[in-house]
């Protein structure tokens, strides 16, 4: 736990990086369409529980991996966001199964420490085209929701973007008081 705290506070942190392809306003909303190369995750799921319930504990599990829980004793740094991956309902609801994931950092990419927690995967993931909007504040699963549904109606019917997941984003730590960045992802269909 402490190394967690210490590589919070005082590790190197990085952004993913990403082009951004265009910046739009639409119907009063601005959002990105931006472009992320392919890189390796740290990643851990869950079923069964619903998104306030188990993303913190997630999300620990993940900050102990890249603070030196791993089998190299490694502190990585940061590397932001914290990406969960989520799946509706028709409703809107988010179901109870949800991948949260952490960009392993860029000096760690070619060969990321080995978790010592058998429910993290370190996963390849693919470059991927995003619709992104930002918004502020503390985020839990109702303002993930609303904030999805506010750029699905900005986007519309004939947005090539995949209805049955998004990506709910966290640039922040969990006691900022203010100034916080939150995000949701639509993965944009490619061609």
């Amino acid at each position: 736990m402490f190394g967690m705290i210490k590589n919070s506070l005082f590790g190197n942190s990085e952004e993913s990086e990403y082009k951004v392809l265009s910046s739009e306003m639409q119907e009063g909303v601005r959002f990105e369409v931006r472009r992320y190369d392919a890189a390796k995750y740290a990643v851990i799921s869950s079923e069964g529980r619903s998104y306030d319930q188990v993303t913190g504990e997630l999300i620990r599990k993940l900050l102990m991996y890249i603070g030196g829980s791993n089998e190299q004793g490694e502190a990585m740094g940061m590397a932001f966001p914290i990406i969960i991956t989520v799946y509706p309902r028709n409703d809107g609801v988010l179901s109870r199964r949800l991948a949260a994931g952490i960009r392993i950092p860029s000096t760690y990419q070619q060969s990321p420490p080995t978790p010592g927690d058998s429910a993290i995967m370190i996963e390849e993931r693919p470059g991927m085209t995003v619709y992104a909007l930002q918004f502020g504040g503390f985020a839990g699963e109702s303002e993930y929701r609303a904030e999805a549904l506010r750029l699905t109606r900005t986007l519309g019917e004939a947005a090539p973007f995949q209805r049955k997941q998004y990506f709910c984003c966290s640039y922040d730590p969990p006691l900022k008081p203010y100034g916080r960045r939150n995000e949701v992802w639509f993965l944009q269909e490619e061609p």
